[in-house]
């Protein structure tokens, strides 16, 4: 039989508690915060030089928004679109674009570039600290992992065509002069 006084331990001080304890008190803790108050108390999440990302819920959509993808995640609806594409002055074929991704949750706006050379295609975004710079085949074939890329780039570069399937735009990416033999790849960079 075992003798509990010998398993006891001497009291040293105030003991911590365990792991499931402090997070279960923190939560109700949270929870008994005003919802008001709760985004101060949420770290903020850094800025990446391709992607400055907002996460403010904005009263209304922008006027001149184009809703390009609208989706069922786990987490509900999603809604992605563009707005306020701009020419970079100082780089002929180069826009800025501003990316809107719409949950129920929030919305997160990004600043994403956009070439619209036709030797050589490109949408520059960011990601999780990284800048993804991603060559695009406009007229070329159209698979899920690049499928947003494309149609950011049509609405950009070709706005009479925005939120059309790309998969269907290979006659017209030709007469446009995009060969739509150009070898898709991506290269990710460090981010500041």
């Amino acid at each position: 039989m075992l003798n509990p006084s010998r398993h006891r331990r001497a009291h040293t001080g105030p003991q911590r508690r365990p792991v499931w304890a402090r997070r279960r008190l923190l939560l109700v803790a949270l929870l008994n915060v005003p919802l008001v108050l709760l985004p101060l108390l949420l770290p903020v999440r850094p800025q990446i030089a391709a992607a400055q990302e907002s996460t403010a819920m904005p009263t209304s959509r922008p006027a001149d928004l184009v809703l390009l993808q609208q989706r069922q995640t786990l987490q509900g609806e999603e809604r992605i679109g563009v707005y306020g594409a701009k020419a970079d002055p100082q780089a002929a074929g180069l826009w800025s674009v501003q990316v809107w991704v719409e949950t129920s949750e929030r919305i997160t706006i990004a600043t994403d570039r956009i070439r619209c050379d036709p030797s050589a295609p490109l949408r520059i975004t960011g990601s999780s600290g990284q800048v993804l710079m991603r060559q695009l085949n406009p007229g070329g074939a159209i698979y899920p992992a690049n499928r947003l890329d494309h149609l950011i780039w049509w609405a950009v570069c070709h706005p009479g065509l925005a939120g059309k399937d790309p998969a269907g735009l290979g006659a017209e990416a030709q007469r446009l002069g995009y060969s739509g033999q150009i070898q898709e790849q991506q290269q990710r960079l460090p981010g500041p």
